[in-house]
């Protein structure tokens, strides 16, 4: 019986944080899913599902693999059987095994000043070979094909959630373009009022140090150099770079797919030309709005980190 996997739709923004659970049961059997996600680098994917039905880890994966792009997903089904253990028998040579090597674990773990959490003793049952029951030595494809049928739904809920966070992390993200754009354009229409500023400070500059030059220094040369200041002073490019970012971020915004990454990466831009503007400004106007941008692209990043 083939599993019919629900892909992801296509958002224009999916958040990497997610959860989901559903439950199923059949003949005696009942089961219950669990996923859950947080934000990570790459695509982390851990399943644990009981290890006595054949083929549903890997067609569990399969499944999950198909629902994300990134983060660090966990996957767990829990199975229990509903008739009080009837046909139940355990494996004391096996449960005795099992026990010795969490025992060895939990020694090791403690060496190295880790805890661990005891298993609990159905999960001890479950692993393979501790217990013996009907269904050890029946068919289990009906049940793994029961259990799987539920999967498409999991998902579906699963990434509903990443959906609505998604969308919210969209309007937070184009409020705070649309914060950086004011700010650029309020920081434009200073730069005239900075250049007449400067243009003042200059000249007095070049006028104080000109009385006190030698007959031998050359006034033209200073006046040079004066310029030259005004020029390294210039943040008309920095501005440029922050409308094309500005751009360039709400184009990301558009796109569909995982785009985390990239608004990392361009959040970084913003904040390299925010310091530029800061450390050029030589304006209490002009150092404040670059200290509000710096603000701004703060905040973005931290919601760019949920970011798919």
């Amino acid at each position: 019986m083939g599993l019919l996997i629900h892909c992801r739709e296509a958002k224009m923004t999916l958040s990497m944080t997610g959860f989901a659970t559903c439950s199923g049961q059949l003949d005696g059997y009942s089961w219950t899913w669990e996923i859950r996600a947080v934000n990570g680098r790459g695509l982390d994917l851990r399943i644990r599902v009981p290890e006595w039905i054949e083929g549903l880890e890997i067609a569990a994966r399969k499944a999950a693999q198909g629902a994300a792009e990134r983060g660090n997903i966990t996957l767990n089904c829990k199975v229990t059987r509903q008739d009080n253990g009837a046909g139940f028998t355990v494996d004391e040579a096996r449960l005795h095994d099992v026990l010795s090597a969490l025992k060895q674990i939990a020694q090791a773990a403690a060496d190295h000043g880790l805890d661990t959490t005891p298993p609990s003793t159905a999960e001890i049952l479950a692993y393979r070979g501790v217990v013996d029951t009907e269904a050890a030595s029946t068919d289990t494809a009906p049940l793994s094909a029961a259990i799987l049928g539920d999967l498409p739904t999991l998902l579906h809920s699963f990434n509903q959630m990443r959906s609505d966070e998604g969308a919210a992390l969209h309007g937070i993200l184009t409020d705070q373009l649309n914060q950086i754009e004011v700010l650029t354009h309020q920081a434009a229409n200073i730069i005239e009022t900075r250049a007449d500023d400067m243009k003042a400070r200059f000249a007095e500059s070049l006028t104080r140090v000109s009385a006190n030059l030698s007959d031998d220094i050359d006034a033209g040369r200073v006046a040079q150099e004066i310029a030259l200041l005004a020029v390294k002073a210039d943040v008309a490019e920095e501005l440029d770079r922050l409308r094309a970012h500005i751009a360039a971020g709400r184009e990301l915004l558009a796109q569909t797919g995982a785009k985390g990454r990239k608004l990392d990466f361009l959040s970084q831009e913003f904040n390299r030309e925010a310091n530029t503007l800061c450390a050029k400004a030589n304006h209490t106007e002009l150092t404040t709005i670059g200290l509000a941008l710096k603000a701004v692209i703060d905040q973005m990043r931290e919601q760019i980190q949920n970011v798919e």
